[in-house]
């Protein structure tokens, strides 16, 4: 099997070729891969499912040992696909604390970090073309 990316790859059932898909994905593909559900309250207000996580998003755990606990996004790894938690950390047996790095689809976004005029655009837009297809009727 080749290694290199391809952009005619539109899907399949097998696993090793979404993890090839996955693995070898540009940036700005792998950006849209650490989206994450939004809350209820911010679904509504977005109209939005999910989107992608960045740095000092406020996040709830879904799954796993450390379900329900919430905290600031500390940071997004784009090569491993993984977020990691301020204030989430494991112990290792040295004394040494590492943060635990988080599946994207394990978690949910209670609060987004608007500081940045793209990602402002990127929500408004959907909400923006729904106006715009309801002025015409």
């Amino acid at each position: 099997m080749k290694s290199e990316f391809s952009n005619k790859w539109i899907g399949s059932k097998q696993p090793r070729k979404q993890r090839k898909y996955r693995y070898n994905a540009p940036i700005h593909l792998r950006h849209k891969m650490i989206s994450a559900h939004l809350s209820k309250e911010l679904r509504k207000k977005y109209e939005k499912r999910n989107f992608p996580i960045k740095k000092d998003d406020e996040i709830k755990i879904m799954v796993g040992e450390f379900r329900n606990k919430k905290g600031k996004v500390e940071r997004v790894d784009f090569k491993k696909l993984k977020v990691t938690i301020a204030g989430i950390y494991r112990t290792k047996k040295d004394g040494s604390k590492v943060g635990v790095l988080f599946d994207p689809s394990n978690l949910q976004i209670t609060e987004l970090n608007l500081n940045d005029k793209q990602r402002k655009a990127a929500l408004e837009r959907k909400i923006n073309k729904k106006e715009k297809i309801g002025g015409k009727k």
